[in-house]
């Protein structure tokens, strides 16, 4: 009986960290060399889903009924949708993939790679997410609660506009210090209820806070800019502003604060402190 108990467990129990941390290396590698149009095309899909879950959570948060922060949970519970999408169905997100850093700082792959893969992921984020504020658009979906939805939007994309450079980089850093952790948790995970929940919380921590994702961002301001109605040269300008703050913040939270934190403890060279940090089994 204890031999078939202990046959079980590994398969059963989370990833350790260090072993999460080598899973994430050896597949850094792997996306910094993968063929150009396959990360554009899942970059594209990432896009498209970060902006459907932002699209959630603008239907969940109009017209709040259960106070302030109630409705912000609400909405990041939906918003968790996005990221869920990427890790489980299987998609190039540029916050997430900071994490990429890891296999750079281990010298598997230059900087050119680790600079092509972010930036070929980065455009088609972009493109995905614009692809779906067109879609959002024609179909309507602004005009949902007599016209509320569209009105929550306008206010999103205005509030964003008007943060200061320096505030835009700090809530960038936060907000994917919890993206990356999110992916981070989810790596460690086995099965897609493990993923799945791995994600959730960190999500719902960082919409809640009310924290930047540049990602996120690429749909909430053309939507707003779109749902204007106007060309507001000011409000591009500081839509503009925002997402070179927010990719900043990103860049520094997901490689610096999570990528390089975890590569120091876990994956530097001569690194001696096996069984730090692994945590306890989750299985007797």
């Amino acid at each position: 009986m204890s031999t078939s108990i202990a046959a079980v467990g590994p398969a059963v129990d989370a990833y350790a960290p260090r072993e999460i941390a080598h899973r994430i290396e050896t597949l850094g590698v792997t996306k910094a060399r993968s063929d150009a149009i396959s990360v554009l095309l899942l970059a594209v899909l990432a896009g498209a889903f970060i902006a459907l879950g932002a699209l959630f959570f603008l239907v969940v948060v109009t017209r709040p009924v259960g106070g302030f922060g109630t409705t912000r949970l609400a909405g990041g519970v939906a918003f968790s949708l996005g990221l869920i999408l990427v890790v489980v169905g299987g998609a190039e997100l540029f916050t997430g993939n900071n994490l990429v850093a890891m296999a750079w700082a281990s010298r598997h792959i230059t900087t050119g790679e680790l600079l092509r893969h972010w930036g070929l992921v980065y455009a088609g984020n972009a493109l995905g997410a614009l692809g779906t504020v067109g879609f959002a658009v024609l179909g309507g979906i602004h005009q949902l609660g007599d016209g509320a939805v569209g009105a929550t939007a306008l206010a999103i994309g205005q509030r964003k506009v008007a943060l200061g450079f320096t505030e835009a980089i700090a809530l960038g850093v936060l907000c994917n210090a919890l993206v990356c952790l999110a992916v981070w948790l989810a790596m460690g995970g086995r099965t897609v209820t493990d993923k799945v929940l791995a994600i959730v919380l960190p999500i719902t921590a960082f919409v809640t806070i009310g924290l930047e994702h540049s990602i996120a961002n690429m749909f909430f301001l053309p939507y707003a800019l779109v749902l204007r109605g106007v060309v507001d040269v000011p409000f591009i300008v500081g839509a503009l502003r925002n997402l070179m703050a927010v990719t900043l913040g990103n860049l520094v939270g997901g490689t610096v604060l999570v990528a390089g934190v975890y590569w120091c403890a876990y994956l530097r060279p001569h690194q001696e402190t096996a069984g730090v940090g692994e945590g306890t089994p989750v299985s007797g």
